[in-house]
């Protein structure tokens, strides 16, 4: 059988040239062809020619097989009678076709991806010491324990284990093991992450971080036991970008419960599951004026908007309609782990049972609202409450809850899973609300001041979202008069001064503030004569082989072309 793979028009050419009278078709003796790689641009003319008539006259004999298939190169055609086989032959011109191959590769292929990060990491060694590789790994925000990089990071164990030391990494061994996770890696070092130079970023954190622990104002909420049992001197910060760069200060483990900070989330939940004209047709969409407890509907008989607690509770009644409590509860956490990309969420029994028993103010709202018809049809009152009561005893750490404002920060789309959780327009909807409503009677001078979407509770937590860059959790027990924490309130005005964080920071002329962010990607400029563009080209092809010509301007006093080059942000597709 003779083997043979080409390309459409290739096919159509051997057609046209079987037509046609070989003077070699009538040889009794041939030998093997060279091997060739069809579809190849830089095949001439004349020895594709050679190969048709070898395949032509392959055709005309009686029997033929194919020989054994050598390396990656296509199969050879041989002949079984009487021919002597040429496997030494074959040999030869695979070394010669590879070192041929290597000096092609050398002179015009540019190198894989696997190859330019070990260059990063290696910094001209010929291996990679793996705590090197990891040190620098989290040097650009990533986790070795992000769901992303599992492949990668399992990879590395086993191939660890299998090597001599236990340690090293040649460059065979670090490609074979970053090659599943290859286009977030780069992205990672070639620092094209919303926030490029993290190690940077997150020392100004850690300053701002320092600067509140200071303050020592505030008192713990006392009017649920359970959160007065709360020490505080607790203070912790965590952020989650984007991108799924994580960084935490402080006591970011110790579990806490969300409180009024699950209002944003279900109340996104609900317009994810039925739509914003149905969710507002219990609810408002106004600040209120007045505190968060108060029994005080608007003109229409509604709850002002779902981040005070009449709002909240007719919101939460909204939610899987008709469905157990047990049931409904799952549903929701389901949600906030899959927000929280499935880190900790878990559940304060001890709390739920204290906000139960001291409940006596959401009890009378719930009365208010079941006696204005503010519930759907069929309600039943008592056990909206209950669910109401388990909803705000849901418990976060830090870390787990940056994840959930990185999730609203990212669209509704999991920073470190890839999973849409939310609909674009929950998220928009619910951020909306948070920026005018979610800061209690503090709201507006949080608009004015921190200028982000943001919700407070009365544990002590603050979730504070940077729509399209990150999403952060301060939290720290004491609260000042208004229900918001005190260390949170100075840290969030604090990183606002520091970065052009505000929504009305002007990104091109606000000067004054500094600018974490990666705009247009990041650029490199190179200038030359105008009689040197086309080898300049060349040189940039071999040099920076990732980066592409994106705009030139004409400078007139020098006489010279200035062009930027920058390299494209590479995303994954599933």
């Amino acid at each position: 059988m003779l083997h043979f793979r080409s390309s459409t028009v290739l096919k159509e050419l051997f057609e046209t040239a079987l037509k046609r009278p070989l003077s070699c078709s009538r040889q009794k003796t041939w030998l093997p062809t060279r091997h060739c790689r069809f579809g190849t641009a830089s095949v001439d003319a004349r020895a594709a020619s050679a190969r048709l008539k070898v395949l032509y006259a392959a055709t005309h004999r009686p029997v033929l097989r194919a020989a054994p298939r050598v390396a990656s190169f296509r199969s050879y055609c041989t002949k079984t009678e009487g021919a002597v086989e040429l496997d030494e032959q074959l040999k030869k011109d695979v070394v010669g076709g590879e070192e041929h191959g290597d000096k092609r590769k050398h002179a015009n292929v540019l190198p894989s991806l696997e190859d330019l990060l070990f260059h990063t990491v290696a910094e001209g060694q010929e291996t990679i010491p793996a705590h090197k590789f990891l040190t620098a790994l989290k040097a650009t925000g990533l986790r070795t324990g992000d769901p992303r990089l599992k492949e990668c990071m399992d990879t590395l164990k086993e191939t660890l284990r299998n090597t001599s030391d236990g340690v090293t990494l040649d460059r065979h061994l670090f490609k074979k093991c970053v090659q599943s996770n290859i286009v977030l890696l780069t992205q990672a070092f070639r620092k094209k992450f919303v926030i490029p130079d993290f190690t940077s970023f997150t020392s100004h954190i850690d300053e701002l971080y320092e600067s509140a622990k200071k303050l020592t104002g505030g008192q713990v909420a006392d009017y649920i036991p359970q959160l007065a049992k709360f020490s505080p001197d607790l203070w912790a910060v965590s952020l989650c970008t984007v991108d799924g760069q994580r960084h935490t200060v402080g006591d970011t483990k110790v579990p806490f419960c969300l409180q009024s900070c699950v209002k944003p989330l279900k109340y996104a939940v609900a317009v994810h599951d039925h739509s914003t004209e149905y969710v507002h047709s219990f609810i408002g969409k106004e600040p209120s004026g007045l505190r968060f407890n108060k029994l005080f509907l608007d003109e229409d008989d509604k709850p002002h908007n779902p981040m005070v607690n009449a709002g909240a509770i007719v919101c939460t009644s909204l939610i899987k309609q008709g469905a157990s409590n047990a049931e409904r509860f799952d549903y929701v956490m389901n949600f906030l782990k899959k927000m929280a990309g499935n880190e900790y969420v878990g559940f304060s029994n001890a709390t739920f049972q204290s906000e139960r028993e001291s409940g006596d103010r959401n009890f009378a709202i719930g009365y208010y609202l079941k006696e204005k018809k503010c519930f759907p049809e069929g309600t039943d009152m008592t056990s909206v409450l209950d669910f109401y009561f388990q909803l705000c005893s849901i418990e976060v750490t830090c870390e787990s809850a940056s994840v959930m404002a990185a999730t609203l920060a990212n669209g509704g789309i999991c920073p470190i899973s890839g999973e849409r959780v939310l609909s674009p327009e929950a998220v928009r909807n619910t951020l909306s609300l948070m920026h005018s409503c979610g800061m209690y009677d503090f709201s507006g001078q949080f608009a004015f001041h921190v200028g982000l979407p943001a919700k407070s509770g009365v544990a002590g937590g603050i979730l504070l979202v940077v729509p399209n860059v990150m999403g952060i959790m301060c939290w720290s027990p004491p609260l000042d008069k208004l229900g918001n924490s005190v260390r949170g309130i100075q840290f969030c005005t604090d990183l606002v001064e520091l970065f052009n964080f505000h929504n009305y920071d002007n990104l091109r002329h606000f000067t004054k503030k500094h600018d974490p962010r990666r705009e247009g990607g990041e650029q490199r400029q190179f200038s030359f004569g105008p009689m040197d563009y086309e080898s300049l080209q060349q040189e940039l092809a071999l040099k920076a082989p990732l980066w592409k010509k994106v705009s030139s301007t004409e400078s007139h006093q020098d006489s010279s072309t200035t062009v930027v080059y920058r390299m494209d942000k590479v995303t994954e597709r599933s």
